[in-house]
């Protein structure tokens, strides 16, 4: 299999955009890249979920339902929010959804939930996903304070199961910066060894932010 596993290191740091604007810019490019979204949660009424934005981000080439098998309504980790409603997570049927989904496209771009260790399942974690499908993992991380431990927590986390690390990326995940941002990158780097291969602003529509095509020169799928 041929892609790359997108986690990050907490919800709301702009993973999903991040996925869509290299959709974009990869199938611009000629690259036949499809997403997967193994399960989304919290998806309010009347605005795209997670799983609709990566389908316009591709063109619509794979109906909403493939890209993403599971979709729950409260705002929780998956296997939180499956049992919240009586239902269950089948790992089996993740693994049979994102396969399908590379044997009929050149690469795949596989978007977790919140960090690394959300639980996916009754029993498995998205890092459990990680391992399974074995793509390198590109690191989504909050560009302001703090980043730095969780951003080298999860590189530690992911190199300590085998998993190769394709990069950091640090967002700005809203309009307001602080003085802990210009620091970050190389604190990463050097604590992690991980490249911090972009740092990208803030933007309403990350897709046209021009610094795309330096991150996807520098990520390999």
């Amino acid at each position: 299999m041929r892609g790359l596993f997108v986690t990050a290191t907490d919800t709301g740091v702009g993973k999903t955009e991040v996925c869509c604007a290299l959709l974009r810019a990869a199938r611009a490019r000629g690259l036949d890249l499809v997403a997967a979204k193994p399960a989304q949660s919290g998806h309010a009424p009347g605005e795209a979920s997670d799983a609709e934005r990566l389908a316009r981000a591709m063109d619509g080439c794979e109906p909403v339902g493939a890209i993403c098998p599971y979709t729950f309504a409260a705002p929780l980790a998956p296997a939180v929010a499956a049992r919240v409603e009586g239902r269950e997570v089948s790992f089996a049927r993740v693994l049979e959804a994102v396969r399908a989904l590379a044997a009929r496209h050149a690469a795949v771009l596989v978007e977790g939930a919140g960090g690394l260790m959300t639980p996916l399942t009754a029993r498995e974690t998205y890092a459990d996903l990680a391992v399974a499908l074995g793509l390198p993992v590109l690191v989504v991380a909050r560009a302001g304070l703090g980043t730095v431990n969780h951003a080298v927590l999860t590189v530690e986390a992911l190199r300590a199961r085998g998993l190769a690390v394709a990069g950091v990326v640090l967002n700005r995940a809203g309009p307001g910066g602080d003085p802990s941002e210009p620091f970050n990158a190389a604190e990463i780097e050097r604590l992690s060894g991980a490249r911090v291969i972009a740092s990208l602003p803030w933007e309403i529509d990350i897709a046209r932010e021009s610094r795309l095509a330096d991150l996807l020169a520098e990520v390999k799928f």
